[in-house]
């Protein structure tokens, strides 16, 4: 009897496994033509079809089930009927006599999570920021903000949080780049992205677990027909006197092979302010990237390899040679170097090459399981150079290599109503400080072993409900081998706490030879539900817990770092971060007018962030000069914050786009406002659009930012030389800078060029009014203004 039941059951279980049905055909007009984009939902499955009006609905379970169909222009119509096998459902439409009926048309999202509203960014606009970086590319996006060091260095920050707390995933391999540090830009070409995709939160488990601020996934440009084109896009900008060249070929698929290839040359002299020349702030790039891939009928099979080859000027004026020019330049807001234009580039400087190869195999078991293997190489070679005498000109002060290999196994599954994936990684990162330099390095030898394992289920609760939840566990270790002057070691407080770290001493007997060893073992997770209201309103609520271990340069950093001009100082002492956020949207459309608002609130407990050390060390005087000391410390952070965005079509031709950004960050620990915390920020754009005269687009753009108010008391005094005597002086390195708006214009047109090809004339303006401000975010904002007045004119060619 027992066998009996079991066998039932188990029959059962296949009967619903393996009874999954499709439904296919095509939607034609009364002349037979096929209706491209209709909407076709049955059960609770949507698609739209294709330019030939073929469509497919897989994965339907037997029975009854309803059949809609509607498309802009005919009447809608609806069937029941009774699925017992595969079933090809073919309808010719009827045309709708009566326009002023609306036809709501929805359809299903590809998105790495049900519960958060994902922002994207086209290509098209991408296209736009040819010539700058990817920060400078995100910032589309309401509650991006991003963080500069300089004019070249532009990192993005997502609700408040950015470097290491904002990972950034490029065809499906995390950025190991030293992303840490303020001052360290990812490494990554924008005219490589196909489409960029940033999730606010730490809802995309499947890449980590310590995405605190958020997720910017980039996805190359994916060809599946067999097709073969080009495009190349060229710029030209007066601010630099400098232009960037791309071009691009892609080939789709034929007998079964794809590739890609992709190159981009950029080229800048120095930048200006609106008054002045930005002293050795020039900038080169030389990046390549391309991919083989094979496609068989249940497998495929690729490798993928870039370059990313930059050199980037330091502003002069932000390396001072005594405490006197680093008040002067704080205080009176002059900067001390101020050169006629060049393009050369001095030291200070970085030298940075990220080399990235990926090898990536994935096997289909059927429609609704698959599994994925992938490892990837990365080499990050970055050298920062100083201003240094004699024969050490040219020789690098700091020269780290940091190796990393990554093995990545994905398994998906997807049933009627439910979609599961789960996988691992392991992670092996070797870090090497070349002690050719002379200087003892900043960040030192480490080596680092992560393993991580996480699941993560969707559920279709109904058609108008989703739910969402998942969970991942990791293992990390690092071990440093470091040498620490006894002074500073004792001045930290590490001879009580961290005396078995010590291995031996140098040979002078002034420096603790040591070898810092730390295990984490981590868990985070995320929950939420998407909740369509009717057919214009969408709801989406999610809680994410998120917990990142303190990188090398929040443990370990002690001395000058040669890109910011500043002395920073690690903590042995730091603890994993946790954060947990919560965070909700509510999306409405209208038929021309759609807003979408998003709340969050983020508590963080054992926060991690540089501040200014302040009295009576403020100042550090070297070889080199007096250079600010500032610190690594931890708090227990909230952050609060308002998103909002609304697009308005006023007419065919005319379009307008709103965008508010508001973060509130409290260091509960003192009751004092977070430092380096966005301002309160909004923009509007105005856009005018005619395809009959060649495709004009016009855009106005004013962005206005306020002064951020809300900041903490870190002014210290300190002694410089005044009429040959040392006097007190009081540092002002907290006050912020005023508020400002910028206004910026953007136009294009495209022409015809040959058979299949054409070709995009654009120009447009930055900073039209040549507005003097500086920006909060900054860190150079102490010794210079931000870009002056910037012409530029595009040209791109798709072929």
């Amino acid at each position: 009897m027992l066998k009996k039941l079991i066998l039932s059951f188990l029959l059962l279980i296949c009967n619903f496994v393996y009874s999954q049905y499709k439904v296919s055909g095509k939607i034609l007009d009364e002349n037979s033509n096929p209706i491209e984009d209709c909407h076709i939902h049955i059960a609770n499955k949507n698609v739209s079809s294709n330019s030939l009006g073929e469509y497919v609905v897989k994965n339907l379970s037997k029975g009854k089930i309803k059949i809609f169909i509607s498309s802009l222009g005919f009447k809608s119509m609806e069937e029941t009927i009774i699925l017992k096998a595969d079933l090809i459902y073919n309808v010719k439409m009827t045309p709708k006599v009566n326009s002023l009926q609306e036809i709501f048309i929805t359809k299903k999202k590809n998105t790495e999570n049900n519960s958060i509203l994902e922002q994207k960014i086209k290509t098209e606009t991408i296209e736009k920021y040819s010539n700058q970086t990817l920060g400078d590319a995100l910032k589309e996006v309401a509650g991006v903000t991003i963080l500069r060091t300089g004019s070249n260095i532009v990192k993005p920050v997502i609700n408040g949080l950015h470097s290491s707390r904002v990972p950034v995933i490029s065809n499906n391999v995390r950025l190991e780049d030293q992303q840490w540090g303020a001052e360290h830009a990812p490494n990554f070409d924008i005219n490589a992205a196909g489409k960029i995709t940033i999730i606010k939160g730490a809802s995309g488990l499947q890449y980590g677990g310590d995405a605190v601020g958020g997720l910017v996934i980039i996805e190359p440009l994916i060809v599946k027909k067999d097709t073969l084109f080009g495009k190349t896009i060229a710029n030209v900008s007066t601010n630099g006197r400098g232009g960037t060249l791309s071009s691009s070929i892609h080939k789709g698929n034929f007998c079964d092979w794809s590739w890609n290839a992709l190159g981009t040359f950029k080229y800048y002299g120095d930048r200006n302010a609106a008054n002045y020349v930005l002293s050795n702030s020039g900038n080169r790039e030389l990046n390549f990237s391309g991919d083989v891939k094979f496609t068989g009928k249940k497998y495929d099979a690729s490798v993928f390899y870039s370059l990313y080859n930059a050199k980037i000027g330091i502003l002069s004026a932000s390396h001072t040679g005594s405490t006197n020019d680093l008040y002067n330049s704080i205080n009176n807001q002059i900067p001390s170097v101020i050169n006629d234009f060049t393009y050369n580039l001095n030291s200070p400087k970085q030298d940075v090459k990220h080399h990235l190869a990926k090898f990536n195999f994935n096997y289909l078991f059927n429609e609704n399981a698959s599994l994925s293997f992938q490892y990837s190489y990365q080499l990050n070679k970055r050298l920062e150079f100083d201003v240094r005498r004699k024969n050490f000109t040219d020789l690098a002060a700091l020269d780290l290599e940091l190796i990393t290999h990554t093995v990545k196994v994905d398994y998906k599954l997807e049933a009627h109503d439910w979609n599961f994936k789960t996988g691992l990684n392991a992670e092996k990162q070797d870090n090497t400080a070349s002690l050719l330099t002379g200087i003892r390095p900043l960040i030192p030898d480490y080596i680092r072993n992560d393993f991580g394992l996480y699941g993560i289920l969707n559920y279709n609760i109904s058609e108008s409900l989703t739910f969402d939840t998942g969970i991942r566990y990791d293992f990390s270790d690092i071990e440093a081998s470091k040498f620490y002057l006894k002074t500073r070691w004792t001045e930290r407080g590490y001879d009580k706490e961290f005396s078995n770290f010590i291995i031996g001493e140098n040979e002078s007997g002034n420096q603790w030879f040591t070898k810092p060893k730390f295990t984490f073992h981590n868990v985070s997770a995320s929950i939420g539900i998407h909740k369509q209201l009717d057919q214009d309103w969408n709801w989406y609520i999610n809680g994410s817990l998120a917990t990142r271990n303190p990188n090398p340069s929040e443990f370990f950093s002690d001395g000058l770092h040669h890109s910011t001009g500043q002395i920073e100082l690690g903590d042995l002492g730091l603890k994993k971060e946790q954060s947990y956020k919560f965070s909700t949207t509510i999306q409405k459309k209208w038929s021309h007018f759609s807003v979408e608002v998003n709340p969050y609130i983020n508590s963080i407990h054992n926060y991690m962030f540089l501040k200014p050390i302040g009295e009576p060390d403020g100042f550090e005087t070297t070889i080199r000069g007096a250079f600010p000391v500032w610190e690594y410390v931890q708090t227990n952070a909230l952050l609060t914050g308002l998103d909002f965005h609304t697009v308005w079509d006023i007419s065919k031709m005319w379009k307008h786009q709103f965008s508010f950004a508001s973060v509130n960050g409290i260091d509960n620990t003192k009751d004092e406002p977070l430092i380096a915390m966005p301002p309160l920020n909004f923009s509007n754009k105005i856009q005018f659009s005619k395809k009959a005269w060649n495709g004009l687009q016009i855009e106005l753009k004013n962005e206005v930012v306020l002064q951020q108010t809300q900041f903490p008391d870190n002014n210290f005094t300190t002694k410089i030389v005044q009429n040959n005597e040392f006097v007190d002086v009081l540092v002002d390195i907290s006050s912020t800078p005023k508020a400002y708006q910028l206004w910026d214009f953007y136009s294009e047109m495209k022409f015809k060029t040959f058979r299949n090809g054409y070709a995009t004339l654009a120009f447009s303006v930055q900073n039209i009014l040549n507005t003097n401000y500086r920006d909060y975010l900054n860190s150079q904002r102490y010794f210079v203004d931000e870009l002056g007045r910037n012409f530029q004119i595009q040209l791109k060619i798709n072929y």
